[in-house]
């Protein structure tokens, strides 16, 4: 019969890009730190990325979500069994692997899923988080990070509706594994505020 869990506690992080899903994850990892609590935080999309450059699929990240489908789903596959492998050994029961990552990706051919069964039968997550903030300013922080490009989203409408669309995608994704499923707002200048909520919710599972 297959394991419900791994050995370890999988808590998978998303949000639309510029949410501000990375920098919640810093304080959370610092306050984690204080508390003695052990936290392995991996970006997913850095897994996908290191494959994909030896490979010679892409130059840069931003033309990861620009590949053909069938070769996204096998970065993906790729990314989600070295995560857990990385992690085997290093993680106790009580530790925690957080996984950075979308539960929507924008693609010329359409939305594809950040967290499709076979991604979700490998990492088996306990929770799913879903980091959100104002359109507006998420939109402005897209600005803000000049090392992306952004500007396919569509705006302050474009985030809103992808944020619709993202937070249902997680929901979706929760049902395979039972996982919890927890609305995080990362409200402007109020990351730790965040990373409080998300850790008190780490301490529940």
């Amino acid at each position: 019969m297959e394991a419900m869990r791994n050995p370890f506690k999988v808590v998978v992080v998303t949000g639309v890009p510029g949410v501000g899903k990375t920098t919640v994850l810093e304080h959370l990892a610092r306050i984690a730190s204080r508390k003695g609590l052990k936290l392995k935080i991996v970006n997913f999309g850095d897994y996908m990325l290191e494959t994909a450059l030896k490979e010679g699929l892409v130059k840069s990240r931003d033309e990861l979500r620009r590949l053909p489908l069938r070769r996204q789903l096998n970065l993906q596959a790729l990314a989600a069994s070295r995560i857990v492998e990385d992690s085997v050994g290093e993680l106790g029961e009580n530790d925690f692997l957080i996984v950075d990552t979308h539960a929507l990706v924008r693609t010329p051919a359409g939305y594809l899923p950040g967290l499709p069964f076979n991604v979700l039968e490998k990492l088996k997550p306990d929770m799913i988080v879903v980091v959100e903030a104002e359109p507006g300013v998420v939109v402005e922080r897209q600005a803000r990070d000049r090392s992306r490009y952004r500007g396919d989203i569509g705006g302050v409408d474009g985030v809103r509706r992808l944020m619709e669309q993202a937070r249902s995608a997680a929901i979706a994704s929760a049902t395979r594994y039972a996982s919890t499923v927890l609305v995080v707002d990362n409200r402007e200048g109020a990351p730790e505020e965040a990373a409080l909520k998300l850790l008190e919710a780490l301490e529940g599972l």
